[in-house]
């Protein structure tokens, strides 16, 4: 059985005045392609398929027109619900687009049986269970009490939302019984997890009364879809727990990341391979930081990346302890002629009292184990020779604590 894992594609989005209609066009035919060339039985969105909960109509356009070339190539379609979308609004076609070989899954069911799917093959023969969990709002496992301190909530939707996951589960190996033992338990999920990453576009979804939900509430499936971070990465380290990320940045903080979808190969024991496919870069995003000099080049070797027709969208954060008054009619002097378009301008003082008063993004609980040692190791002064072997002695201890812990 293969898979094909994306999420968070936020059709309609609008990024500082500017559409991102042509960037979804080129990545909604590369993708079709991608599941022509690769074979892929069932393709799953896990969440975020829309910016928001009413999208401008060409954006509904897209989607629509996406089901029905991707029906074409043979393959199934799973549309799971996010937080940014509506329930209401991707519930409402439903029961069309199900003869168009899609299901639509926008929010938690009343009947948890309707979120067990059963994914065929291309030859129409069952390839995997699928445990689809769009995602949860509290109102769907939750009835508020009185008195509950935010401490409680918190502990309450944790444990609403692993249940639901259990009883969904345990749906999934009755069902697995009854189809001969052999087929391998899919879930997907639309939330934040204890390791996560996330990035400036990534909004909160439980706003006081859960951060992240951790990897341990989660069942023993053969491979876990996530969606709602956009940054694609192994949860925790773990091979089977993933999220695919966005296929287009969302942020300028996203520039630099390689988006990719996930390639998910499935037998009856559980998980065999995930594949990243990197996602080509439709429109290039730049984000430039530096002193007014120092951004003079810069501009000019990212000009490179743009076209007339396409110019290079930048993010220029300049540092500068003086006043300038003019710095919008200095950088469009530094642009002039070149293939460039400055969606946001930003100071910073180059003091070394602001340096002080920057906060770093990253904290330790949003790194693997792996990050971390990685980022120490970067700042020893070692051999160059030497990383490579420090790294290989760390994955091999790393595995043998793994091994003893099964």
């Amino acid at each position: 059985m293969r898979l094909l894992h994306t999420s968070d594609w936020h059709l309609g989005q609008h990024f500082m005045g500017k559409t991102r209609q042509v960037e979804h066009q080129a990545f909604c035919a590369w993708l079709i392609e991608q599941v022509r060339e690769h074979a892929v039985d069932a393709l799953i969105v896990a969440g975020d398929v829309f910016d928001s909960g009413a999208p401008p109509s060409y954006a509904r356009e897209q989607y629509n027109r996406f089901i029905v070339e991707l029906r074409e190539t043979g393959a199934r379609l799973v549309v799971l619900g996010g937080n940014h979308d509506s329930v209401a609004m991707l519930g409402e076609s439903r029961g069309l687009l199900a003869c168009l070989d899609t299901w639509v899954i926008p929010g938690v069911a009343a009947d948890p049986a309707e979120q067990l799917l059963v994914l065929p093959k291309r030859d129409g023969s069952p390839g995997a269970l699928l445990c689809a969990i769009p995602f949860v709002r509290p109102r769907d496992v939750l009835k508020s009490e009185a008195g509950q301190s935010a401490e409680d909530k918190q502990q309450a939707l944790q444990a609403a939302i692993r249940d639901h996951y259990r009883a969904l589960f345990a749906l999934a190996e009755a069902r697995r019984a009854e189809l001969g033992g052999r087929l391998p338990i899919v879930a997907s999920g639309h939330l934040t997890t204890v390791g996560a990453s996330a990035s400036e576009s990534v909004r909160e979804i439980y706003v006081g009364s859960l951060e992240a939900f951790p990897t341990s509430a989660f069942p023993p499936a053969a491979y876990i879809a996530l969606g709602h971070i956009h940054r694609p990465q192994k949860v925790g380290g773990r091979e089977h727990i993933r999220y695919s990320g966005s296929p287009i940045p969302l942020s300028f903080d996203e520039a630099r990341q390689q988006k990719e979808v996930l390639l998910v190969d499935l037998h009856e024991g559980g998980l065999e391979a995930v594949t990243p496919l990197p996602v080509p870069r439709f429109q290039a995003l730049v984000a430039l930081r530096g002193t007014l000099a120092e951004l003079a080049g810069a501009i000019a070797e990212s000009a490179g990346q743009g076209s007339v027709e396409r110019p290079v969208w930048l993010e220029v954060q300049v540092a500068a302890d003086e006043h300038l008054p003019d710095l919008p009619a200095r950088i469009a002097a530094l642009c002039a002629g070149l293939p460039v378009e400055v969606l946001r301008i930003r100071r910073e003082r180059a003091g070394t009292a602001a340096g002080l008063q920057r906060v770093a993004r990253e904290t330790l609980d949003e790194l693997s184990p792996e990050e971390v040692f990685d980022r120490r190791l970067a700042g020893e002064a070692l051999d160059e020779a030497l990383r490579e072997p420090l790294q290989e002695l760390y994955r091999q201890v790393r595995d043998e604590l793994r091994e003893g812990e099964a």
